[in-house]
């Protein structure tokens, strides 16, 4: 028996004795015990790994955001929103928006170290370049290409073009996705709009004026909408580029103002410009002739010289008869182009265009009285209007002469804007109430109250002789049937050298319909016109200007709820004599 007990007892006894520890080792603490200690040592490397990546990451993230490069983006409404925010017309027709695009990216370093950034020579690529593109300059472009310079080629490519591209097989010609800005209408109010250039913001129209609104990421959620009628400023254009194109014109401007509220219904400066092209390099054709460009406007002032004369009681019987012979002052003769007479009443001096009388009017009322008139209508300082290109008059300098007084009065010696001329006529005719123009859409609420320049009486004169002009004088080309349009014809030498060049004409026609309750002006420029076929062969207004006005009132008043009624007219039964007399 213990024999056999022998060996059995020997392990047990082997085993539970204490081994020998080599020296430099940890005591062994059983074999569960070091499982256990090994894991817990990996699981704090692990840990200790995850937390160094972290804070790589933390790093990383904030230097991003010190260099500039951080998303903006921080939330799925602000990723919603566009980068800049939309213009729209009067009745929410999109003017301007953000718009996703391709554009072309040349990227020297995405063929890393081959030596060259393209697989094909900078010519060969160019050349293939232009014949997707075919408006670009091959040679400027091979040079751009050869110059290793990384950059926009192109901006705003079609998604067909984008394919071209990309078929071509150039690493470095990449096509990125971006959103750019867009103009729905083309040309269309370029000089209302403007354009923005990448990184700089807007430029010279409403984009450069609501810069602050249009990028304010609360802001920017509303679109804005301005106060004109897309449909409107189209057939504004349409007429103004036809009357342009028919008289080999240099340009011409025209503008729609409604008369209660100072609203821009449409506002056009020809040649225009397309916004969708321009660039950081600016654009042609960005001169506004309608708030930049100041011109003698000729005989449209004398209806406002005229108006000064009855509001002061200068002027009460309008039956009276005026001197129409010519006035020698200050060494010069003031003559009329046409002389109807030794007399004239005052219609027939409107009617008929009389420098002479309208002088001998303005003479009796007074430099000063005349003067304070031309201030109240904002005519010696710029226009008033959100747009930044707004031109100063040329204003008389000093003391009115007397000389100075006669000639303002039919529209020589002082230069404004067409856009003076609108609100001038727009206090003219609304009952005497002069406002600020605004191409922004106002609620009834905001409409300015204006300040008083004639009395209620004036204007209902004003309104009676305007009528007539139309119906018997320069003005018939402007009559359109049912629209009742009152208005002034204005045909004025543009100053030269100290002098007039008798071969450079302004024409203008400033008028308001429907003239028994006026609702909005209309004035027309046309930059240098020639006699030609379309026009009889004359310059003047009435044969320019004036038609213009003629085929456009028919075409916008229904879209401003001005419908043609035969019905209706001014009252004129108490002036009328007073022309129909001499015919």
């Amino acid at each position: 028996m213990n024999a056999l007990a022998a060996p059995l007892v020997a392990p047990l006894t082997a085993h539970a004795a204490t081994p020998v520890i080599p020296a430099g080792r940890l005591p062994s603490l059983g074999l569960r015990a070091q499982l256990l200690w090994a894991a817990r040592v990996r699981l704090v490397w692990l840990l200790a790994g995850f937390a160094a990546i972290a804070l790589i990451a933390l790093l990383r993230i904030i230097s991003l955001g010190f260099g500039g490069q951080a998303p903006q983006r921080t939330s799925l409404e602000d990723a919603l929103v566009p980068p800049r925010g939309e213009i729209t017309d009067r009745n929410g027709a999109p003017l301007a928006r953000a718009f996703p695009a391709y554009a072309l990216w040349f990227d020297p370093a995405a063929m890393g170290d081959s030596g060259s950034p393209l697989v094909r020579s900078p010519q060969e690529v160019a050349r293939a370049l232009k014949a997707i593109f075919p408006d670009i300059d091959e040679a400027r472009m091979a040079r751009r290409l050869a110059s290793g310079k990384s950059g926009y080629l192109r901006r705003r490519l079609l998604p067909e073009e984008a394919n071209r591209v990309f078929a071509l097989g150039e690493i470095a010609l990449e096509i990125p996705r971006e959103t750019d800005r867009y103009y729905p209408q083309g040309t269309l109010a370029a000089h209302v709009l403007g354009y923005v250039v990448e990184d700089q913001g807007g430029k010279i129209g409403m984009e450069q004026v609501l810069e602050a609104r249009l990028s304010h990421p609360d802001k920017r959620v509303e679109p804005v909408a301005l106060s004109v009628d897309v449909r409107v400023q189209g057939a504004l254009e349409d007429e103004l580029r036809r009357g342009m194109l028919a008289t080999n014109a240099i340009g011409a401007a025209g503008i729609v103002l409604d008369v209660d509220t100072g609203e821009v219904m449409a506002l056009a400066s020809l040649p225009e410009f397309d916004p969708n092209t321009a660039g950081a390099s600016g654009a042609t054709n960005v001169f506004n002739r309608v708030t930049n460009g100041v011109y003698e406007l000729g005989s449209t002032f004398k209806p406002l010289s005229v108006a000064a004369a009855i509001d002061a009681g200068v002027v009460r019987d309008l039956g009276k008869a005026w001197d129409a012979s010519p006035v020698p002052i200050a060494g010069r003769t003031i003559k009329d182009l046409h002389s109807k007479g030794g007399s004239l009443n005052v219609p027939q001096a409107l009617v008929y265009s009389s420098n002479t009388v309208t002088a001998r009017v303005a003479d009796a009322l007074g430099p000063e009285r005349l003067r304070r008139t031309m201030m109240d209508l904002g005519m010696d300082r710029r226009p008033f209007i959100e747009l930044p290109a707004k031109g100063k008059p040329i204003w008389p300098q000093g003391d009115w002469s007397r000389v100075t007084n006669m000639t303002v009065s039919y529209g020589h010696g002082l230069a404004v804007t067409p856009l003076h001329l609108a609100a001038a006529y727009a206090a003219m005719v609304n009952g005497g109430i002069w406002r600020p123009a605004t191409l922004m859409k106002l609620a009834p609420q905001d409409v300015p109250r204006g300040r008083r320049v004639f009395k209620e009486s004036t204007s209902s004169k004003m309104r009676q002789m305007l009528r007539m002009i139309s119906l018997y004088g320069t003005g018939k080309s402007a009559d359109a049937a049912g629209y009742r349009v009152g208005g002034k014809t204005g045909s004025a030498e543009k100053a030269s050298g100290g002098g007039y060049n008798k071969t450079s004409l302004v024409s203008s026609f400033a008028a308001a319909f429907p003239m028994d309750a006026p609702r909005y002006v209309v004035v027309v420029v046309v930059d240098e016109p020639k006699g030609t076929v379309a026009s009889s062969f004359q310059r003047t207004a009435a044969f320019t200007a004036a038609p213009v006005v003629g085929r456009l009132v028919p075409r916008i008043g229904p879209m401003l709820g001005v419908q043609p009624d035969d019905s209706r007219d001014v009252d004129i039964s108490d002036l009328r004599y007073l022309v129909d007399k001499s015919q």
